[in-house]
């Protein structure tokens, strides 16, 4: 067999196993899976990116190989969001609420962070967003503190996947939109 078969069957193989998956594959998972060297896949990953993003001298596709999560998935594009959402109409999940992206913002940013500090900064009972957060797998309970018995919290891998982030480095900083307490120190008292 040549190198151009070998690419070609590799690409073939990791592209009905792309079609499946419903979570970012690791390249290593993904070699495992169709049977090749790690290098081969990143080379035949390369080249399915290059091939629908239309830059193989083919037409650009209106889905897209994306690294996120540590792992490749099959996305749509962006600016076919709008069509898709509309053929799937009722089927979409439901969606959070306001109050369980506040507090998974909470989580986002202070983790690992309890249950009890999550409450103390937004000023409310967060149980139940918490467990919800739970269930859906955005957020896991990291450790147990041995004195208090709390539970600390932090964000899963499937939040950066439903984010299309590789980490929380990629989240924006928040200090920018928090008020830096200087207002009113202009002023002067008389």
């Amino acid at each position: 067999m040549t190198d151009d078969v070998t690419t070609t069957d590799v690409a073939r193989r990791l592209e009905a196993i792309l079609m499946i998956v419903d979570e970012p594959q690791s390249l290593v998972s993904l070699a495992a899976a169709v049977g090749a060297p790690v290098p081969a896949v990143r080379q035949a990953i390369e080249g399915l990116v290059e091939d629908y993003d239309g830059r193989a001298g083919g037409p650009r596709r209106g889905f897209e190989l994306r690294e996120v999560g540590g792992g490749w998935r099959l996305y749509v594009r962006d600016e076919h969001d709008d069509l898709v959402a509309e053929f799937v109409g009722g089927q979409a999940p439901a969606r959070l609420s306001q109050a369980a992206l506040e507090t998974l913002a909470v989580i986002a940013y202070k983790q690992p962070v309890t249950r009890g500090q999550v409450a103390s900064i937004r000023a409310v009972n967060v149980d139940s967003v918490v467990r919800t957060l739970l269930a859906r797998g955005l957020i896991t309970e990291l450790f147990t503190d041995a004195e208090t018995g709390a539970i600390h919290y932090g964000t899963t891998d499937g939040l950066l996947v439903n984010l299309g982030i590789n980490s929380l480095d990629e989240l924006p900083p928040i200090s920018p939109l928090l008020d830096d307490g200087s207002e009113g120190f202009d002023e002067v008292v008389r």
